[in-house]
């Protein structure tokens, strides 16, 4: 007994001398930026009763330590300028150099968030023209720091980073390419120093990034939470894997160890059992929801002996992540990335006249999972004729990833990346994420908002500026008549405009069809300063395009009006034709539309429909067709005048712990 009394008192000095010598969180570091015109909180931890004195500029402030270490105080509020020290004085001394102190932004988000300015080796190749843009990035006065990507299931004291850099050729191109354009064009409209908080994660969604009290706080939300326990994550990891095993063996009515996925691929396996989704759509939108592991797609096709002896390429859009495919139980390709096209040739011999089945093995290791592209692009082609591959899809999950990642459960970024920087002193935030919740884009109406009122509450700023970013065009599935997950995000994110102090930024024109990832980020960029100079910085500046106000029916011509047209509405086309617009009668079947310009209004019709009820503009994934403007260059914002029937109204959140 006594040798384990001698390690236990040794262990409990060891975790009482880890705060023994002052510290401050990672994100006080040198050449920092802190917030101007506010109290400045600063914050860490010492010995117990230790007595901490603070110095900036011409300011010292002291306080003690809590008998459990921590420390915190606010420095009075500091006028836009620098280089200052920052001295923090206990037991021991520490002092950060070369400080500013200006304007500070919290840039949150996924993929198109993290997307940075320059090549730097990885799955993404800069911006567009830049290495223009790095060799020309000379701010010294814009400064950033990268919160690095970790999970915890409670909240963290500490984040990881390497520390605010200073913005010059050798670091731009590290830069969240968003929240450098937007920082770029503030600091050249204000000249006062811009500090960017880069903590974003590809690929999250955003319960990810709600903290537990934001969750309980909400009537939607409160009992998902409710059900996650309080415990270590790997404990949780557990937990949650084995819940999911459950809910999918339920699901397939076959237990996991039941399973010989040896066979899957074989065209003689027996899949009448298997149950069906529809292919491209990823599959968190669908009957599978959440999951992340392994799964078995299969289609069964009948050709003739003319086509079976036709060139054949197989077409499977972009597969998240990986994948194995086979045809006739021959492997015809694979490929260990999530956003390239899966075309495979198929050697002479492999097709059969008859019944041919195509088998593939989907390894999802996060995020999205499933085929996703665009009907057109799953497809086989013979010689010159196309067979489309849309469609129900049988589907098997082989197994589930054993390993908790950022999605996996709510709030997991939020503890490790957010709650460790709280209160540092911000201005607002920047936020551009939304990609991995159109599966459950009604949901996100409560969601967003969610977030916005749980950060504002955390960092002490009620009406803390938040400006967002609507999602771009992209070609996914769906359309008006077929719904359309990605236009109902849209329609979520442009609702939560009704919060406070929002603001929103529209980039179907500037988006890519065929890539999730568009590479022009100047102009998103520059969208979300305006907004910022207008609302905040007394720059008077136009910051919103056209944005739905209310239509009219004569006969069968809609006329439409708007807010925010500001100089005039605008197209580019020539001819003056309007695109984008469909209109739609008693029976629900939207028509594209002919429009067209009229003084501040626009006028629509189809020949289609006698008797117009409803109108949509831009209600579609891919919208770069649409080519309605303010003479300021701003997009019309994508609209709906119904209230018809969405596809995700009934998915939501949640989450599989083994009780």
């Amino acid at each position: 007994m006594k040798k384990y009394s001698v390690l236990l008192i040794a262990c409990v000095l060891i975790v009482a001398n880890l705060h023994a010598q002052l510290s401050l969180p990672a994100i006080f570091t040198d050449n920092m930026v802190l917030q101007r015109e506010a109290p400045i909180p600063i914050w860490g931890w010492a010995k117990a009763n230790e007595k901490v004195e603070v110095r900036l500029n011409k300011q010292t402030k002291s306080t003690k330590a809590d008998k459990t270490g921590k420390w915190m105080l606010y420095m009075d509020a500091e006028k836009a300028g620098g280089p200052y020290t920052l001295q923090v004085k206990g037991k021991n001394m520490l002092e950060f150099k070369n400080l500013l102190i200006g304007e500070v932004w919290l840039c949150g988000g996924q993929s198109n968030m993290e997307f940075q300015v320059g090549y730097t080796g990885n799955w993404q190749m800069g911006v567009m023209n830049y290495k223009n843009e790095v060799a020309n990035a000379n701010y010294p006065k814009i400064r950033r720091i990268k919160i690095e990507h970790k999970i915890n299931s409670i909240p963290e004291n500490q984040a990881t980073t390497t520390g605010w850099s200073i913005c010059d050729t050798g670091t731009v191109s590290y830069y969240s390419a968003v929240s450098y354009f937007f920082a770029r064009t503030v600091y050249d409209s204000i000249q006062v120093p811009i500090g960017i908080i880069d903590d974003n994660w590809g690929g999250t969604n955003i319960e990810t990034w709600i903290s537990r009290e934001g969750f309980e706080s909400s009537e939607e939300f409160k009992e998902m939470i409710g059900r996650m326990p309080r415990i270590h994550i790997d404990s949780l990891s557990k937990l949650s894997i084995r819940g999911s095993e459950k809910r999918i063996e339920r699901l397939q009515g076959t237990l996991f160890s039941e399973l010989n996925p040896k066979d899957f691929h074989q065209p003689q396996f027996d899949d009448s059992k298997w149950q069906t989704l529809i292919q491209p759509g990823l599959w968190e939108a669908q009957v599978l929801g959440q999951l992340d592991g392994v799964v078995w797609l299969r289609k069964t096709i009948t050709l003739s002996a003319e086509e079976a002896n036709q060139d054949a390429v197989l077409h499977l859009a972009k597969i998240d992540d990986n994948d194995e495919t086979y045809v006739n139980s021959v492997k015809v390709g694979g490929i260990d990335r999530w956003n390239a096209d899966r075309i495979y040739t198929l050697a002479p011999g492999i097709l059969k006249e008859g019944k041919n089945v195509i088998a593939v093995r989907v390894i999802d290791t996060g995020g999205g999972g499933g085929i996703y592209g665009s009907e057109s692009e799953v497809k086989i082609s013979l010689g010159q004729k196309d067979i489309s591959l849309a469609g129900d899809w049988k589907w098997q999950v082989e197994s589930i990833l054993k390993l908790t990642n950022e999605n996996s459960l709510p709030s997991l970024c939020y503890n490790a990346m957010i709650h460790p920087i709280v209160p540092y002193g911000i201005r607002g935030v920047l936020w551009y994420q939304g990609e991995s919740n159109a599966g459950r884009a009604y949901q996100y109406r409560k969601a967003m908002p969610l977030l916005i009122a749980d950060w504002r509450k955390k960092f002490g700023k009620p009406d803390m500026p938040f400006y967002y970013v609507q999602l771009a065009t992209y070609t996914t599935y769906g359309n008006s008549n077929e719904g359309c997950d990605w236009a109902e995000l849209r329609e979520a994110q442009a609702l939560t405009l009704s919060v406070p102090n929002t603001g929103m930024v529209v980039t179907t024109d500037v988006g890519d069809p065929t890539d999730i990832h568009p590479t022009n980020k100047q102009t998103v960029g520059i969208r979300l300063a305006a907004i910022a100079l207008n609302n905040l910085y007394g720059k008077s500046l136009v910051c919103r395009g056209p944005n739905f106000k209310d239509f009219e029916v004569n006969a069968n011509v809609a006329t439409i009006s708007f807010n925010n047209t500001e100089g005039g509405l605008y197209t580019p086309d020539k001819y003056g034709y309007i695109r984008g617009f469909e209109i739609a009668g008693n029976d629900s079947v939207f028509h594209f539309a002919k429009a067209f310009i009229k003084g501040d209004k626009i006028q629509l019709y189809s020949d289609m429909v006698q008797n117009p009820i409803a109108v949509r503009f831009s209600w579609i994934g891919d919208a770069s067709e649409s080519n309605l403007f303010n003479k300021e260059g701003f997009p019309a914002e994508p609209f709906r005048t119904d209230q018809w029937k969405t596809i995700t109204k009934t998915a939501k959140y949640n989450i599989e712990i083994d009780q």
